[in-house]
């Protein structure tokens, strides 16, 4: 397979990480990363998978599981180190894969799978970096990249978070992706540029200058340059994800999340 017939998340992960030991859905390999091993770790087309929902590269059953069990692998390797090593997630996800049969056999249980398994990392020390390179769409992204301690993402075209593609939310909120597109310049979560959704305080880096689709040498440097920065910002402050409502950004145009947080808070501790 030729490099420009590969998917971000498989020509990333093998910039970064080399050739990968295991095989689609998941791929997951270690590699060096500032002088130390690091778990690199994505999800890829899959035209061989049993669900026929799950043959891009999206989060179905098996995904779910497969991300579960490639970071649970880390966590017990490393459970008596006294460095955990860092695990970076490459994002490039389209989309969960709903389906009759996956509604029925659990995705929600394979998706959650994934969730506490990179949460359970990043209680134990693991400093959990998300990288995304291509969109990270709703659920396929809450399993797979948003329990980090810290996310970058690129800034080309083609990243993306949100909850739903364009032509779609366009449908359902009745309007024309042009009139949706204005309605994200002055509504920021409606927006689909990574800019706008670093306003909200989500994203610790947006890497400028990097071509998505074909990197060179320095490119790629420089991106491990930012996973290597992110991973000590993460080992040295703290292990819950509070400092995504402390930027200027967040206390912006997250006021009311914020609000709504400490009245719950107050709330609760008044029981």
């Amino acid at each position: 397979m030729s490099d420009t017939s590969l998917t971000r998340g498989a020509r990333w992960f093998r910039a970064l990480a080399g050739e990968p030991a295991g095989r689609a859905p998941v791929l997951s390999g270690d590699g060096s990363l500032g002088g130390e091993t690091a778990r690199f770790i994505t999800v890829v087309p899959d035209p061989a998978n049993r669900f026929p929902r799950a043959v891009d590269n999206v989060v179905g059953l098996e995904q779910g599981w497969l991300l579960a069990k490639a970071v649970r692998e880390v966590i017990a390797a490393d459970a008596a180190s006294s460095t955990r090593r860092p695990i970076v997630a490459i994002v490039d996800v389209k989309s969960q894969a709903y389906g009759y049969r996956e509604e029925m056999l659990g995705i929600h249980l394979a998706c959650a799978a994934a969730v506490d398994a990179y949460a359970s990392a990043r209680d134990a020390g693991h400093p959990v970096v998300a990288l995304i390179v291509g969109p990270a769409m709703s659920g396929a992204f809450l399993a797979h990249g948003y329990q980090a301690n810290r996310i970058v993402a690129l800034d080309a075209p083609g990243t993306m978070v949100h909850a739903m593609g364009k032509e779609a939310a366009a449908r359902v909120t009745r309007r024309t992706v042009e009139a949706l597109d204005a309605l994200g310049e002055t509504i920021v979560p409606m927006s689909y540029s990574m800019a706008s959704f670093a306003k909200l305080g989500l994203l610790d880096e947006l890497i400028t200058g990097v071509d998505a689709d074909a990197p060179d040498a320095s490119q790629i440097e420089h991106v491990r340059d930012v996973l290597s920065a992110q991973i000590r910002s993460a080992r040295d402050g703290g292990r819950t994800l509070s400092h995504r409502l402390e930027s200027a950004a967040a206390q912006k145009n997250r006021a009311a999340s914020i609000e709504v947080r400490r009245r719950l808070a107050e709330q609760w501790d008044a029981v």
